[in-house]
């Protein structure tokens, strides 16, 4: 049996700070009228231009019915393979066979216009995607369902809230029925509950007949309950293609290798800003599952102010959220005014509450009902080692507002 998708020597390559221009048809029959041998030249001036490979020497086959995860770190070329497969951007080199319609989950809600209604934008998003209108016809009251948005079907989306908006695509592409699927990073739209439709959908679709589906996420636990084999990609080239558990110990050992447990830095706005985070074992030890781990966030505070929000939210390696961790100081009844300088605050994580793992931990400042500042400056990557077998796994999904799951220490200079 013929592989349905073919990748020979497969490379893309991009200019740094070349920009794409519009030349009119016009234009072009001018050019060869005037300058026939700049025109058909395969030369190009690169002078001064710097360029990057994003894929380079890709080689792999998927065989029908076949799902495939592709994973690794952020600019590894997994959305770039995408758009080739997807016929959205050309090759610089190599070759795709794609035997089958090609069907793409890239970009949710591409193709959406915020006058039409939802009904009008299933037949236009529909159609932008590669359905036929009989097939629109067909699944339109399961996308309407799907969605969750049947009363305001026949609103304008301008009026829909994000949540409705992203729900309503998703339904959308969800139904698309090509032979071929192209799914990236399409399980994070919505609340908790559409999550769990879109991961149980997604499910569905990849146990269909022979359908065949390459899917790119950052979500290593959904990546392996759906995919039968996984390619892990690393600056643009394959590392590693085969068994799904030893791609996904390739990517987290990669991920472990590169640990941030202390930033410095300038980041925030005129009121506040961040300039130091940290992790570290409160026995100035190692990081074991047994010890007691410091969280540490410096803050300068430029002018004075109340109601200081503080927290940060802790991820397991598979991008899950863990705990979210908040001191707002509207739970003192006489709240201190901020003075400008720096000042320092720490969190405890007890001994025995991570298991053995890899952890991401993001702050958020904030004032409250003034402004918020949440930015992935002062990220911290961490792994917990685990040689007595200690620790325990910690899974409660959110815990805003528990009280003592942390042990908040609050200290200034």
């Amino acid at each position: 049996m013929l592989p349905v998708i073919e990748v020979n020597n497969l490379g893309k390559e991009y200019v740094i700070g070349e920009r794409q221009t519009y030349v009119a048809l016009r234009d072009v029959l001018m050019n060869i009228v005037k300058f026939p041998v700049r025109v058909f030249s395969k030369t190009k001036d690169k002078k001064g231009k710097k360029s990057f490979w994003a894929l380079e020497d890709i080689n792999f086959e998927v065989k029908p019915g076949e799902v495939i995860g592709v994973i690794g770190k952020n600019g590894a070329g997994k959305s770039t393979l995408l758009k080739v497969l997807s016929q959205i951007t050309p090759p610089t080199t190599g070759e795709v066979k794609l035997r089958g319609r090609v069907g793409s989950l890239l970009e949710v809600g591409t193709g959406f216009h915020p006058e039409l209604t939802g009904r009008e934008n299933i037949f236009l998003n529909g159609a932008i995607l590669g359905m036929r209108k009989s097939e629109i016809e067909q699944k339109f009251d399961e996308i309407v369902a799907f969605s969750g948005v049947e009363k305001f079907i026949d609103t304008p989306v301008k009026r829909y809230s994000s949540g409705m908006y992203v729900r309503l695509a998703f339904a959308v592409a969800a139904h698309l029925d090509p032979e071929i699927l192209v799914v990236d990073e399409v399980l994070s739209v919505g609340d908790v509950e559409f999550q769990k439709k879109c991961l149980g959908k997604m499910k569905e679709v990849t146990t269909e007949g022979d359908r065949t589906v390459l899917f790119v996420s950052h979500n290593i636990s959904a990546v392996s309950q759906l995919c039968d084999r996984v390619i892990v990609l690393d600056q643009g080239k394959v590392v590693f293609d085969g068994d799904v558990s030893k791609g996904i110990a390739i990517y987290t050992h990669d991920l472990e290798a590169t640990s941030t447990t202390e930033w410095k830095g300038d980041e925030g706005d005129d009121a506040v800003r961040l300039t130091h985070t940290w992790v570290k074992p409160v026995d100035g030890g190692t990081f074991h599952t047994a010890t007691d781990l410091e969280v540490g966030v410096e803050l300068d505070i430029q002018e004075p102010t109340n109601n200081l929000i503080l927290g940060f939210t802790l991820f397991s390696e598979f991008d899950y959220e863990l705990a979210y961790v908040l001191h707002d100081d509207r739970e003192d009844s006489n709240p201190e005014e901020l003075q400008p300088g720096k000042i320092i605050k720490k969190f405890i994580i007890p001994a025995d509450t991570l298991a053995k793992g890899s952890y991401r931990i993001q702050f958020d400042v904030g004032i409250h009902m003034v402004k918020a500042i949440t930015t992935t400056q002062g990220t911290l990557h961490f792994s917990m080692d685990n040689t007595e077998g200690l620790g325990r796994r910690f899974v409660v999904p959110d815990v805003r507002g528990r009280a003592g799951l942390f042990r908040p220490d609050w200290s200034k200079n």
